[in-house]
């Protein structure tokens, strides 16, 4: 409350209040609006130029969300990497292990192919960065089935590898008597001479010229299906199961030195050339049968032989000459 000061009027002879001047009054009150406008300026400035200063709860969290930030940028980068991988192990599958192998390639959909169906990121949304966080984990998801799929990929091929070496074991590949200088084709498969009858007939296998004793070797894996000298013609003769729709046949042997049911591999000896049966001389009568049926035996000597050693023997057994059974 403003102090009200008084004057004596002599006039008067009496007291009477001093009245202040309205421009004096209004500077005054101009005063006080500055002074507050000051004090206002002045703790702006020093607020401004305090440091603010962290709770520790804030700093913690702070850190948590950076290193989330990182551990997501790592994620992504490995995502891209495992994508990057997976796309070459696709395209080498498709295109190097399954036509090796002989098997379809999987269709890029099929590989590729997404989730159907309901929202499977309903729980994801409504955050701050749900899209984001959305479509991380549909990338992880598709990366997870693709990983899926090429796993059960590999799988295949590595039963049908499996099945191809058993395969490649098994086939009766390589001539079933040493014949390193090709001088003992005697006879091949086709139209030849009967030896007995003079006729042309049909002779379905070969004929390997050799002393009597000489080795008798088993071109191919497999098991001994008959070993006896009751097949009419043949003498004594071993028949050899190799699987996959494979046999073949030795005849006309001096003896033989398995049994049937042996298990045997590619190269074993398995008796001794002879002339027993129906037979001119002593050689090896020589068969294949594919399914039941009789093919040529010069299709599978490409386990001992160069080209070149080929062509020669494929022309000496297409000489139609006369057999020696």
């Amino acid at each position: 409350m403003s102090k009200v000061k008084y004057y004596y009027d002599s006039d008067t002879l009496s007291y009477r209040k001093i009245e202040p001047k309205k421009g004096r009054k209004f500077g005054l009150v101009l005063l006080s609006l500055l002074g507050v406008v000051l004090s206002g300026f002045l703790l702006l400035v020093i607020y401004l130029n305090i440091p603010y200063v962290e709770t520790p709860k804030e700093k913690a969290l702070k850190r948590e969300l950076a290193n989330m930030e990182l551990q997501y940028d790592l994620l992504n980068r490995k995502m891209t990497q495992a994508e990057v991988v997976l796309e070459e192990l696709a395209s080498r599958d498709n295109t190097i292990y399954r036509v090796y192998f002989e098997a379809n390639p999987i269709p890029e959909e099929q590989r590729k192919a997404g989730f159907g169906g309901i929202n499977r990121y309903k729980n994801l949304e409504g955050f701050d960065n749900s899209q984001l966080i959305i479509n991380s984990h549909k990338r992880l998801d598709v990366l997870t089935k693709q990983i899926v799929v090429q796993s059960k990929s590999l799988d295949e091929i590595t039963i049908l590898a499996e099945e191809k070496e058993k395969l490649l074991e098994a086939i009766p590949a390589i001539q079933p008597v040493n014949n390193e200088s090709l001088t003992r084709m005697a006879s091949g498969f086709g139209y030849r001479t009967d030896p007995f009858t003079k006729a042309r007939k049909f002779h379905w296998g070969m004929d390997f010229t050799a002393p009597r004793g000489t080795p008798v070797y088993a071109s191919g894996n497999g098991v001994v299906s008959r070993a006896d000298n009751s097949a009419s013609g043949y003498g004594n003769h071993i028949r050899i199961d190799h699987g996959f729709g494979y046999e073949s046949l030795y005849a006309h042997l001096y003896k033989y030195n398995v049994r049937k049911g042996q298990r045997i591999q590619r190269g074993d000896l398995i008796g001794f050339v002879g002339s027993t049966g129906r037979s001119e001389a002593p050689h090896l009568h020589y068969e294949i049968f594919k399914d039941g049926e009789r093919i040529n035996p010069i299709n599978f000597y490409y386990g001992n032989l160069t080209a070149e050693e080929f062509a020669i023997l494929l022309e000496k057994s297409q000489q139609e000459n006369q057999s020696l059974d």
